[in-house]
């Protein structure tokens, strides 16, 4: 149950892939014979697939090898290609490390002046308070479509909509969104956004950057030199199989998304209630309706969330975001939300997923149940 981490690649997905390691293994960059071409195609057909799943061209897509270069790649780009209107940049205190830390790197170097906004007590940000954030040298706000640890869902179409208003862009980290909920470039405003192909079931080391071309076009400066590849927006020999596999997956979440996002929440309602009913002392985190399917954030009274994981040591879960795991600070997203330390120090994070069953769900609220009662106990 840390699907929020990663997730297995679907076999449908590996079966498309295969092809393109050994029999199929061309540079989509050849252009002189039919390896070349065969590859080519190939991901023109994934960039078409990933397009169509978000509602915009495929011209708009650049691959990337994930959500942390695509952030990287937006906020620098943009930065750099906008230097002459303005320098300002907004976001908000919830933001991956894969967002706050670029910016922070910028802010040291002096290249842009960053304002990080608040959020309520369910880790939403007010649209309002971006607009006023918002001067004549703002030139991008970044925000993410679904937090990756409370699982909360920022209102897009309204901040697009202020961000027209005010003549700025916005970015928004949709890594874990993608394929989970409804996700429209056109219908949320977005003008640029960032994805990870194994948040989807397909594979790691590959994602995209969606690059709006028009209404407005947006200008950008690549970070990667040395070939030209992807329009010139990010160089290096594109990664064909994983391409091939993010494409899969996109079409596979097209067609089948909605459907496992409502067994997703019925998993997760069953999982919550199981857990409340059967203890006390236990808080839910983040929105409790406009938030990711399979997402769940208990925090846990007078209990250490390292305890409780390594009593279940059968059962995959988390205290937090997988990148920031090997840290021992307390989640700057739960601060940001107002959770009392004591609390914060008791979170877990469970990631329902497409391999989650009624019976998962059963075993791990029983398991957890009698696991904190005993760990309580001790104290």
């Amino acid at each position: 149950m840390d699907h929020h981490a990663t997730t297995a690649v679907e076999p449908r997905v590996l079966a498309r892939m295969l092809p393109y390691f050994c029999e199929k293994f061309g540079n989509a960059a050849s252009r002189s014979h039919a390896f070349g071409w065969q590859a080519e195609e190939a991901v023109e057909v994934a960039r078409g697939e990933v397009a169509t799943l978000i509602g915009a061209h495929p011209t708009e897509i650049v691959f990337t090898s994930g959500a942390t270069e695509a952030n990287n790649l937006a906020l620098s780009g943009i930065v750099a290609a906008y230097v002459k209107r303005g320098d300002h940049v907004v976001t908000q205190a919830t933001e991956h490390k894969a967002v706050l830390d670029v910016l922070l790197a910028l802010e040291r170097r002096g290249e842009a002046h960053v304002t990080v906004l608040p959020v309520d007590e369910y880790g939403v940000v007010s649209p309002e308070a971006v607009a006023a954030a918002c001067t004549e040298r703002t030139v991008l706000v970044s925000i993410m479509a679904a937090n990756n640890e409370v699982g909360t869902l920022q209102p897009l179409a309204q901040l697009g909509a202020v961000c027209r208003a005010k003549g700025a862009l916005l970015h928004c980290d949709a890594a874990q969104a993608l394929g989970h909920v409804a996700f429209n470039v056109e219908a949320h405003n977005v003008d640029l956004a960032s994805f990870s192909a194994h948040k989807l079931y397909g594979p790691k080391g590959v994602g995209a950057l969606y690059v709006r071309r028009k209404a407005p076009r947006v200008s950008l400066l690549p970070i990667l030199h040395g070939g030209g590849h992807e329009r010139g927006l990010r160089s290096g020999t594109l990664n064909v199989p994983g391409i091939v596999g993010f494409g899969a997956a996109a079409a596979l979440a097209r067609l089948e998304g909605e459907a496992e996002a409502a067994r997703e929440v019925e998993l997760r309602e069953a999982l919550r209630d199981a857990i409340m009913r059967g203890l006390d002392g236990v808080h839910c985190n983040g929105h409790p309706t406009a938030r990711l399917p399979g997402n769940l954030s208990l925090s846990f009274a007078d209990l250490e969330a390292d305890a409780l994981l390594l009593s279940l040591r059968d059962v995959a879960l988390s205290s937090g975001s997988a990148c920031t795991s090997v840290t021992l600070e307390p989640s700057h997203v739960l601060r940001a939300l107002g959770v009392p330390p004591a609390l914060a120090a008791g979170t877990i994070r469970f990631g329902i997923g497409r391999s989650n069953t009624r019976e998962h769900v059963d075993y791990v609220a029983t398991a957890v149940i009698a696991a904190v009662t005993k760990l309580r106990a001790l104290r």
